[in-house]
């Protein structure tokens, strides 16, 4: 069976480091993708996870993710009863918010392998799989489309939903993010969009020069190259040019401000990564 691609185990890895080294108040409380995975003896050993090293980065996962959950959160309690994962990864929502969840039809859309093995490791853990869940394989080397497949999966076009995108759009082509834009801009009315972007190496905090050019490398090396970096503006005008007339920018400064501001530690998160934010037909 397929194991999930590199990326999305590093990414549920730090945010487990998050927990396991971070003083609290922790953002996130996940060490559910930890078990998932159940990496041998010594993961903590690994270049990525090193302590120092992944400070910055594993704070900026946590508050990718709390920003993520505290929408979902906040717009379920306001009657939004969809909820759609693009590149879903080894992402634990349900299994983490169960009272949320049984609320939603969630849609987790990833590659069919990473779904599977997933499915399987949930029932092998105990969690079981929630009726909430639905999961959307799609082969994206196929050219297959995930909004037919979204359909087919029985998400309903008509009302609005919560459509989160993180981590993803480093590794399309500008035409394939502006097709994924068009496409989320055509949906129902009151529908809240959420997309990471990565910045260019100028925009980026001097301390966070080397974390990149680490992670470029390695993402290289394994086969997933990153490909598409936007500074702000640039990810507005691509917004507006594909029907997102209301969209607006989340900077990694605010981030900081929203969820570090109080810490004693001094954690905070790394300077690559900005939010594009809009709601469809405001």
């Amino acid at each position: 069976m397929q194991a999930p691609n590199s990326t999305a185990v590093r990414t549920a890895l730090w945010r487990a480091l998050h927990v396991q080294l971070d003083a609290p108040p922790h953002l996130l409380e996940d060490t559910t993708g930890l078990q998932l995975i159940a990496p041998g003896e010594g993961w903590q050993q690994r270049p990525d996870m090193d302590p120092v090293f992944s400070r910055r980065v594993r704070a900026a996962m946590a508050a990718r993710a709390r920003f993520i959950e505290d929408l979902i959160i906040r717009e379920a309690a306001n009657g939004i009863t969809q909820y759609v994962i693009l590149g879903a990864g080894l992402d634990t929502f349900a299994q983490r918010n169960p009272g949320v969840a049984s609320r939603l039809r969630i849609y987790e859309i990833d590659e069919p392998g990473t779904l599977a093995w997933k499915q399987q490791r949930l029932i092998e853990t105990g969690y079981g799989i929630s009726p909430s869940l639905h999961f959307v394989g799609v082969d994206f080397e196929k050219g297959q489309s995930w909004w037919d497949t979204l359909l087919q999966a029985g998400f309903q076009p008509d009302l609005p939903a919560v459509i989160a995108c993180t981590g993803v759009t480093l590794y399309l082509s500008r035409e394939a993010i502006s097709q994924m834009l068009h496409q989320i801009a055509a949906m129902a009315s009151g529908t809240r969009v959420a997309i990471t972007f990565i910045v260019p190496q100028e925009l980026l905090e001097e301390e966070d020069l080397a974390l990149q050019k680490a992670s470029t490398q390695g993402a290289k090396a394994s086969g997933n190259p990153f490909v598409s970096f936007f500074t702000p503006e640039q990810v507005l005008a691509l917004a507006r040019e594909n029907g997102l007339k209301n969209a607006s920018i989340v900077s990694p400064a605010e981030l900081k401000a929203r969820y570090f501001a109080d810490r004693k530690d001094g954690l905070t998160p790394a300077s690559g990564e900005m939010f594009l934010t809009a709601t469809i037909g405001a």
